[in-house]
């Protein structure tokens, strides 16, 4: 064997470097640092998917219940619900109520929540709304509700 390379062999085998303690600490805390940022802006975009999605089947249910406007002459009331896109409402008659409903489901969607939307009309205007991640009526931040027609201060 030459020399050379019985030296570097040497070398490699008596060379115990290698990362200390500390190196290994200030790493993970690095990692952890940068773990942690990245999970708050991956939380910000999870809220604001939620946010978006719930506003798009808002939309879904207002083209609806514009159609169901246009045949029946009136919106379902509060009572009647978003129930009457899937079966024709109790009360006040839609005569050209189609025979499916306006809604190809067996049940309504739920909010991204895993929550029923809340329907609110008085049979000439309406307002959806989604109580967001607290399920519960006001809230701030990502509580917030989430409104079709968000209410006028």
């Amino acid at each position: 064997m030459n020399i050379k390379k019985r030296s570097f062999r040497k070398s490699l085998i008596s060379n115990n470097s290698g990362f200390s303690l500390v190196e290994i600490l200030i790493a993970l805390t690095l990692m952890g640092i940068g773990g942690a940022f990245v999970m708050s802006k991956l939380s910000g975009s999870l809220h604001e998917g939620r946010v978006k999605a719930a506003k798009i089947q808002m939309h879904n249910f207002s083209s609806m219940l514009k159609d169901f406007k246009r045949k029946c002459h009136f919106y379902p009331t509060t009572e009647q619900g978003l129930d009457s896109l899937l079966q024709k409402p109790s009360g006040r008659e839609c005569k050209n109520y189609p025979p499916g409903g306006f809604m190809d489901a067996e049940s309504l969607p739920l909010d991204p929540w895993d929550n029923d939307f809340m329907y609110e009309s008085d049979g000439k205007k309406f307002n959806i709304v989604s109580y967001g991640g607290d399920q519960t009526e006001g809230g701030e931040e990502e509580d917030a509700d989430v409104y079709l027609n968000p209410p006028k201060n």
